[in-house]
Formats: C-alpha cells, structure tokens, sequence
C-alpha cells in the first residue's frame, strides 16, 4: 500500500508544494550563447597599451617555450611534455591576472602559466624531467605544484580559498583544469563546495576540444561546459580561449568579483590544443588535418598581433623585440637543461612524513647498503 492509498491520504500533487522556490535566481548565471570576444570587436577601443603589450610579449615567449620544451622531450631530456601550443592565451592571461599575494592551481599542461607568472621555466620542468615530484616551493611562488592527476588540484584550490577567507587574507584562487576535468568528481566537489562556501575561487577550464583522444560531445551533452556552473549556484562565462585580451577581461572580472566577496565563477575559455596530448600521443588516430589547419588560422599570437599592429600598440622594433627575448630564454632553457642533474636516490625519503616510520628508516638503509655496494664494484 503506498501513502496515497492510505485512508485520509491527501491527493498525490505531481509539482512541488507552493514553498518551494528557486533558491538563486538562475538568468543571472547563465553564459552568454556565444563566447566573448574583444579583438575585432568594437570593444578593442578600450584596450589597455601597456598590457596589451605585455601580453603579446608573454605569447610570443610561451610560443616559443611551448617548441624548445617539445624540442627537449625529443631529444631525451624531458620524458614527457604536454604541449599548451594554440592555448597561450589562456595561460598567459591567467598568470597576468593574479595579484602576487593570490594562489595559482596548475594543471600538468600549465607549465607556461607558472613561467608567466615568474617561476623559473628549468623549475617548471623538473616534474616532466621525473626528477622530483616539483622542482620549485608552491609557497614562495604561491603556485601549487604541477597536478598530474585529472581535477585533484580543484578542491584543494577551493580550501586555500575558504581558508584565506576565514583568516580574513585578500587572496584569490585561480584554478585551471581542461575539459576532461570537467568529467572527474572533483571537478563536482570543488564547485559545490566553493558555491556553498562562496569562496574566492575562479575555475578556468580550457576547453581545447579533446580529453586525449575524447571529444567534447562524448563527454557532456551541456550547451557549453559554462552552462555547468549554474547547477553550482555561480555564474558561468563563455570566453574565445585565443583572444587574449577577451581573457584576460573576463578572468580580472571573476577574479574582482571573488575579491569582493561575490563568491566563485566557472570560466570556458573555447581553444584548441594544436599538438598532441603529449610526444606519446598519435593525434592522427583521432582528428584531421584540416581541422588543425582550422585553428591555425584563430591562432592567438597573431589575432593579437594583427590587433595591435592595426591599432598602432605594437611596431616592428616591439615585435622584434619580443621575439628576440624569446629565443634568449630558449637559449638559457637548453643550456641548463642539457647539465646532467645531480640526484641523491634517497631523497626518495626525504620528505614523505615528518618523521620517518620504522620502514621508511629500513628501506633507506636498505638502498644506502645496495648503493655503497654498487659503488664498490
């Protein structure tokens, strides 16, 4: 017998009862049907000379780091390396954004948003070397270490967040995650919980078309991936990923907003990833060559180029300029990457607790015993 069958039962009612109501307003949250732009557009009037500049320098650096860390992995130096080529704009604008006292959550394939935002690019390739786990202290550069594993460094993003607010510090998390991150349970758990909290986190995902070998409509039927943040209770932006400017506008946005007190914001940035996932990924197994050539053509340092050039913000000398600096870095990067590191094997144990458990002392032993005994021989 169910409860309508009960004698006295109220009649079954198939809608809510008449409290129930739409705990946030959603039309306020929702993203725009089409991602912003700003090159192009009559917006690039208010563009601002110094930064703009700046960023068309950092674009043309990461385009040219992205090929000297690629050239490495080639040649043996690095194991392995998740190109950002086609995403600078993303990445540069996200470490432009960041006051020195906010905090950086880095995907494994941001190694130029860290270098963007002043970490050493030797440094930011220590983990892909497989030399340590980071090559740098998060702390100094308030940059969280390298995340490899999809979506972790999103609820760890969140609690920096909730914490800094809780002590009453000005800080900003910005949080970078690719679309496949967009499918993980963390990607849910930091989002509900940064709406609840209302904690001064931004997510910026980068949607550059594949998880791996995964295209977006295999992993979501949403309108756009912005669309998700309304679920959460915060608002949802769709930005053009190669329009650095765009970015850069809409990303200081969500982070003044979260300043403020406004609480978190889900960033889209639509972009693609022009290489492979990485130097062990067969990106022709998966997608044509026509569709590259495609995004060639919305490539983010010369729609930026073009732009500035047109608007008289950028010359010849400022574009050589930026392109011999450039290759003075790729310089350095190849010099300091092709030493042979120094490593010590038990460092292994160095820093897993505080203090060494009883195995971890006899398992230290044990390799120090086998290394001496090597080096006798």
């Amino acid at each position: 017998m169910t409860v309508q069958e009960l004698p006295g039962a109220p009649a079954y009612l198939p809608t809510p009862p008449p409290s129930w109501k739409p705990r946030t307003d959603p039309a306020p949250l929702l993203p725009d049907t089409a991602p912003y732009r700003v090159l192009g557009t009559d917006a690039a009037d208010r563009l601002d000379a110094a930064l703009m500049r700046r960023l068309y320098t950092e674009l043309v650096r990461g385009r040219r780091y992205n090929a000297q860390a690629t050239a490495l992995t080639k040649q043996g130096r690095l194991a392995v390396y998740p190109s950002s080529t086609g995403q600078e704009a993303c990445q540069v604008a996200a470490a432009l954004v960041l006051q020195e006292r906010d905090w950086l959550f880095p995907s494994y394939r941001d190694t130029l948003a860290a270098v963007a935002r002043g970490l050493d690019p030797v440094q930011a390739l220590t983990l892909l070397r497989g030399d340590w786990h980071t090559g740098y202290d998060p702390r100094e550069y308030r940059i969280a270490p390298l995340c490899t594993p999809l979506a972790t460094q999103l609820p760890h993003a969140v609690g920096l967040a909730h914490a800094a607010r809780l002590k009453g510090d000005d800080v900003v998390a910005l949080a970078l995650v690719g679309d496949g991150g967009t499918s993980e349970g963390d990607f849910h758990e930091a989002l509900n919980f940064a709406a609840v909290w209302k904690a001064p986190v931004v997510f910026l995902v980068q949607n550059n078309g594949f998880a791996i070998s995964v295209p977006l409509a295999k992993q979501t039927a949403a309108p756009s991936l912005a669309h998700k943040a309304v679920g959460y209770g915060m608002p949802g932006r769709l930005v053009d990923g190669n329009d650095a400017a765009a970015v850069h506008e809409v990303l200081a946005d969500a982070m003044e907003r979260a300043r403020r007190g406004g609480g978190p914001t889900l960033v889209e940035a639509v972009t693609y990833r022009i290489e492979a996932h990485t130097n062990a990924d067969d990106a022709t197994r998966y997608r044509g060559d026509a569709e590259v050539e495609a995004w060639r053509a919305h490539d983010p340092v010369q729609l930026l180029e073009r732009e500035l050039t047109r608007r008289g913000i950028l010359d010849e000398d400022g574009i050589r300029e930026a392109r011999e600096g450039a290759e003075t870095m790729a310089a350095d990067l190849r010099e300091r990457m092709n030493a042979e590191p120094v490593l010590d094997p038990t460092d292994l144990f160095a820093h897993v607790y505080a203090h060494r458990t009883p195995q971890l002392k006899e398992q230290e032993a044990q390799l120090r015993a086998e290394l001496d005994a090597e080096g006798e021989r």
